[in-house]
Formats: C-alpha cells, sequence, structure tokens
C-alpha cells in the first residue's frame, strides 16, 4: 500500500493492475479440451462455454488476484467462459471471507451479485458465492430479498435463496432456513430440491427438534430427493418412517 504524496491518500497500484484481460488470460493457460470433454454437464445453457480448467486451479488463481477491483470483477461476469464466471463469484467469495473487507465493499459485492444474477446462472456459481457474498451480509440485516428469490421463476435464483441461509445456520440461526424450504417443497427443479434438503439437513444439525417438527408436518408431501436429504444423518429406523410417511403421502 502506498500513498499518493499530492493528496494523501491510499492508493494500491497492485490493485489497479488486476484486471479481467489479465485473469483470464492466464486461466486460458489452464484450459485442456481432454478436461473440457468432462466437464458439459456444467454448462449453464446452450451459450455456455467449457475450456477445460479445473476448479482447483480456478479457485487458486481466483484467490492469487482476489483484490480485484469490482468494475473488473462484473467484467468476469459477463464472460461467455463458464470458468472464468467461477474465478469472478470466487474471487467475490474470497474478498467476502475475508476479515479485511470492509462492510462498504460487502455491500458492493452483495448488489453485485443480486443485479447480475442472470450471470451468476448455474448450481456450481451459486454454490462457490451465495453462503459468504449473501449470507454473511445478511446474517445481522433484514432478510426480505431472500424470501423474493425463494419465490423467483429463476432456478439459479431460488438456488440462492436457500443456501445463503447455509450461513446463518452455521451461527446457529435456523429459522429462515426452515421458512425458505417450507416455500420451496413445491418447487419443480431437481437443484432447488437438493439444496433445500442439504440446508434442511445442517439446520437438522442446529436444531433437531425444529427439523423433526418440520419432517413430520411435510414429510408426506416433500420431494423424495429433498426427503433423503434432510435425512442423511437420522438413524435406519427413523429413515423408514419418514419415508414411509412419503410412500402413503403419494
Amino acid at each position: 500500500m502506498t500513498k499518493d504524496k499530492k493528496t494523501g491518500t491510499a492508493s494500491n497500484l497492485e490493485e489497479q493492475a488486476l484486471t479481467a484481460e489479465q485473469f483470464v488470460a492466464r486461466l486460458k493457460t489452464y484450459a485442456s479440451p481432454e478436461e473440457a470433454q468432462g466437464r458439459g454437464h456444467l454448462a449453464a445453457d446452450e451459450e455456455d462455454i467449457i475450456i477445460g480448467v479445473r476448479m482447483g486451479q480456478v479457485f487458486a488463481l481466483a484467490k492469487e488476484l482476489m483484490r480485484m477491483p469490482l468494475e473488473e470483477i462484473e467484467k468476469l461476469l459477463e464472460s461467455p467462459i463458464h470458468e472464468v464466471r467461477v474465478g469472478a463469484v470466487s474471487i467475490m467469495d474470497w474478498q467476502a471471507r475475508s476479515k479485511k473487507t470492509s462492510e462498504e465493499r460487502r455491500k458492493e459485492l452483495f448488489d453485485l451479485y443480486i443485479r447480475r444474477h442472470d450471470r451468476i446462472n448455474s448450481w456450481d456459481l451459486v454454490d462457490r458465492s451465495a453462503i459468504y457474498v449473501v449470507g454473511h451480509y445478511l446474517f445481522k440485516k433484514p432478510r426480505n430479498i431472500l424470501y423474493e428469490l425463494a419465490r423467483s421463476k429463476d432456478t439459479s435464483e431460488r438456488r440462492t435463496a436457500i443456501i445463503s441461509t447455509l450461513y446463518f445456520i452455521k451461527h446457529g440461526d435456523v429459522q429462515d432456513a426452515f421458512k425458505i424450504a417450507e416455500i420451496l417443497l413445491a418447487d419443480d427443479q431437481d437443484l432447488v430440491n437438493k439444496a433445500t434438503g442439504w440446508a434442511l439437513r445442517e439446520a437438522g444439525k442446529m436444531d433437531r427438534q425444529g427439523l423433526l417438527r418440520f419432517l413430520d408436518q411435510y414429510a408426506a408431501a416433500m420431494p423424495r430427493v429433498t426427503l433423503r436429504y434432510a435425512l442423511e444423518h437420522f438413524d435406519r429406523d427413523e429413515r423408514a418412517h419418514y419415508m414411509d410417511m412419503k410412500k402413503a403421502g403419494r
């Protein structure tokens, strides 16, 4: 960190040099056609380009360049290359996790995430960033936005709503997880159903009685995959009990 002699304000030449163009150029050096062939399932849509970079390499590069300015991160989000957008949300995640990040920057990251959710459009992009960029930011704030997202027509936005609650759950706050899970019980998308079951399972670790009450009320109507995820840490007899409720409620 240096100081401008004329203004006395702090400036960081290193941060100024961290550009989207630099990130993309370095990322492409890791591209592998062979790797790309096995990662087609990650594509968000037909226009999504997979160049075959392993996620560990994307995450490592994002951490190295995590001080990238917000406007450059948005340029990454605009890329048609899937791994570049993974890099964008990874940089956002690393910044959101850092104890050195100011509350002002956390808000900027959150605002960018919500404003450009059209580019955070697959399960892996959501899972890589929603917990800290969204959940951490909202932890001590009103959470109305999550309920709006839970009722969205967009699958990725609904997944963000429930995945973000994992930060709350980690800190002992499970009520929003149960409430949002209730909203999502009739969801017709497997990616949302799995995420809901994941959140319920984790909420149950903090509040087993709360999960039992939820299951007693909704097990018969829950999507099967949601119920299976929620029951992962139950013993065999308990799992059988709730799965029988599901069978009877078909």
